[in-house]
């Protein structure tokens, strides 16, 4: 049955295993399609455009932006990232979901844009701060006053928890991965965004009307019949 794609938010603190939960959605359905940001800043290597980032000048963001071309934006350490409408607007449109790995702001933005009445939007909690720390030790990747500057903003994005619509524990991934997949299934199913069933209610019910006239009809012929023979 046709429906309008959503656009899922999946946000959480660095460390929270936001990124892992991503991949294993999907994996699970690879028809999703993954919101790739535009920004200002210069191509690293081996980057590609379109496909890691699309990399646009200072002039020609600020001028999407100003069209309302951006479902979210914001400016970073001197440069802008933001989330093109255009290619989400259209794959809602064909009714495929598209993948947001933004913070609790760009999450605002989204949810107060044109297409925020589609947003399903979900913020993973580490099991502790204890875990959430070693999980960002475990990567080998940051050093330590990176990992102390993760640790602080932590507090703050977990403090946006109740603003979104759903809230997962990730204390262990295989569970969590599973329940955000029934989140998905979930929401793909609500009433209001699948609008074929508006044509499907109404062919039930001309059915019914059909079948109606029809009892009615055979009713009056058999009525007919019976009284014709009893005037023979």
């Amino acid at each position: 049955m046709q429906r309008r794609g959503l656009l899922i938010i999946l946000s959480s603190p660095s460390g929270a295993g936001k990124s892992t939960l991503a991949r294993r959605l999907m994996d699970w359905d690879p028809s999703l399609s993954f919101s790739v940001s535009a920004t200002t800043r210069a191509p690293r290597a081996g980057e590609v455009d379109g496909e890691h980032y699309h990399f646009k000048s200072r002039a020609d963001f600020e001028a999407l932006v100003d069209a309302g071309g951006m479902l979210e934006h914001a400016e970073v350490f001197g440069n802008y990232y933001g989330s093109p409408k255009a290619p989400v607007a259209a794959a809602m449109a064909a009714g495929r979901d598209t993948l947001f790995d933004i913070d609790w702001q760009g999450g605002q933005q989204v949810r107060n844009s044109s297409l925020g009445k589609d947003v399903v939007s979900i913020f993973v909690l580490p099991p502790s701060i204890a875990a959430l720390e070693q999980r960002l030790r475990g990567r080998a990747q940051d050093s330590e006053a990176v990992i102390a500057a993760r640790m602080a903003k932590s507090r703050d994005e977990i403090s946006h928890w109740a603003e979104y619509d759903y809230v997962l524990v990730n204390d262990d991934l295989d569970t969590t991965a599973e329940a955000l997949i029934t989140v998905i299934r979930a929401e793909r199913l609500r009433r209001d965004r699948l609008p074929g069933l508006n044509d499907i209610v109404r062919g039930l019910n001309n059915e019914f009307t059909a079948h109606q006239t029809a009892t009615h009809q055979t009713a009056t012929q058999q009525t007919g019949a019976r009284q014709t023979g009893e005037q023979a």
